[in-house]
């Protein structure tokens, strides 16, 4: 099984994050690439039997406009069937933008198997999640 965990990270919280996910994938077998926002194109889905995907909260609750939001909706007509994690952390608001986030990928009729939110740099319970969402997407 081959896994993407497709993420962009300002500060170092989601990147952490998704080197938990990784390693999560990794230990059940499966083939883990992390792979940045930026670089990561529509082509490329189709490769991968599952994907994580992590983005913070900016501003008012929003993925990141510059390089995150743009790649995402770039994938959406492409994520119908496939199997999908988001994760991501935020500093303000309560990280309410996962759960609109999450909608919108369910309406893109991808299967979300999962999310994890935290406040700041991932503490313990955070990681622990976010290798739970890693174990629960290779399934």
């Amino acid at each position: 099984m081959k896994v993407a965990i497709v993420y962009w990270s300002g500060t170092g919280n989601t990147q952490a994050m998704a080197d938990c996910v990784a390693e999560a994938v990794k230990a059940k077998g499966a083939e883990a690439k992390e792979i940045l926002a930026s670089s990561f194109t529509p082509d490329e889905v189709a490769a991968y039997d599952a994907i994580a995907f992590g983005c913070p909260a900016m501003g008012d609750e929003v993925l990141e406009e510059s390089e995150f939001e743009p790649m995402f909706a770039s994938v959406e007509g492409s994520l119908r069937g496939k199997r999908i994690a988001l994760f991501g952390s935020y500093g303000w608001g309560g990280g309410a933008y996962m759960d609109s986030w999450k909608e919108r990928a369910e309406n893109d009729g991808a299967d979300v198997v999962g999310t994890v939110v935290c406040e700041n740099a991932p503490d313990d319970d955070a990681r622990k999640a976010c290798i739970a969402l890693g174990e629960t997407l290779v399934g």
